[in-house]
């Protein structure tokens, strides 16, 4: 009994068994997330540590859960659960379909849509909205399918032996292009698949929306970055294949593989990633003087 007017006081083990209510649906959420989605994370995380097209992932998995953590919960969320749960059906029916079919790519993005529906279900539309950026550079850092890939790269491939093979012959070297073959005097060069750019493409295309996500203020400013950061890393690349050509011609055929090789590709990637931050930064102040000039003649 308690006097009146006095304030009840919950006793300890009335607030431990609120807070074994409160930890318990959050529990099972994580467990069965992790029984219906760990094949696919594992694979995904994988491919991210072996495969060097994949490896931005590994960039781009932990800032994204940083963002997420930066921008916090929005004070007026309100929780969609219908919307969410559809969106969480969706996804484990994804899960299983693609299983069956050994189709990893959409394994993969089951997870992330089943990640979106999560959200919605707990805080709602306006929440996963308030969050795209996180997302979409969780959906990036998914490898794209190996047929989409070859896709891509091959025509990439092509074009960078194309640049190539006309910037050595603009030095005077004596080249025979046959596909993505160049032939020099006394040399072969191959442009593969790893060599097409579609590798420092990808990473480009995700930090061109990083860079768009915390800098740019419209979505027209951050299509324009991507739209301009693929030329870039095209030209780039042609830059690298003229470069090995060069160097082997002129320098030492051993220039044409291995650790300089290498080195040379990251080199010019940095390169690569300078440019695309300097086209960031135009983007961002013309952004700036318009929206300065659109609120003066308001």
């Amino acid at each position: 009994m308690t006097a009146p007017g006095s304030i009840p006081v919950a006793s300890p083990r009335t607030r431990g068994t609120a807070s074994v209510t409160a930890v318990l649906p959050w529990l099972l959420l994580v467990v069965a997330f992790g029984v219906l989605f760990w094949r696919p994370a594992m694979l995904l995380g994988r491919d991210w540590w072996n495969d060097p097209e994949s490896g931005h992932g590994l960039l781009l998995a932990p800032v994204s859960l940083w963002l997420a953590w930066k921008s916090g919960l929005l004070p007026g969320r309100s929780a969609a659960p219908v919307l969410g749960a559809v969106l969480l059906v969706a996804a484990v029916l994804l899960r299983g379909a693609s299983d069956l079919a050994a189709e990893l790519f959409i394994m993969r993005m089951s997870m992330v849509m089943a990640l979106v529906g999560l959200v919605i279900f707990y805080w709602g539309v306006r929440q996963a909205l308030s969050w795209w950026l996180p997302f979409t550079l969780v959906a990036l850092s998914v490898p794209l399918p190996e047929l989409l890939r070859s896709a891509i790269a091959v025509p990439l491939q092509f074009i960078a032996s194309q640049m190539g093979a006309a910037l050595l012959e603009w030095r005077q070297i004596p080249v025979r292009l046959a596909g993505n073959i160049i032939d020099i005097p006394g040399h072969r060069l191959f442009v593969a698949e790893a060599c097409s750019g579609l590798r420092s493409l990808t990473a480009l295309l995700a930090l061109g929306v990083l860079m768009g996500g915390m800098w740019l203020r419209y979505p027209v400013s951050r299509i324009a970055l991507l739209v301009l950061a693929v030329p870039i890393a095209i030209a780039v690349n042609g830059v690298r294949v003229f470069l090995t050509g060069f160097l082997v011609y002129f320098v030492d055929p051993a220039l044409g593989d291995g650790f300089m090789h290498l080195t040379e590709g990251w080199l010019l990637f940095l390169v690569s990633f300078l440019l695309t931050v300097g086209v960031a930064g135009l983007v961002k102040w013309i952004e700036t003087a318009l929206h300065s000039r659109w609120r003066t003649d308001a």
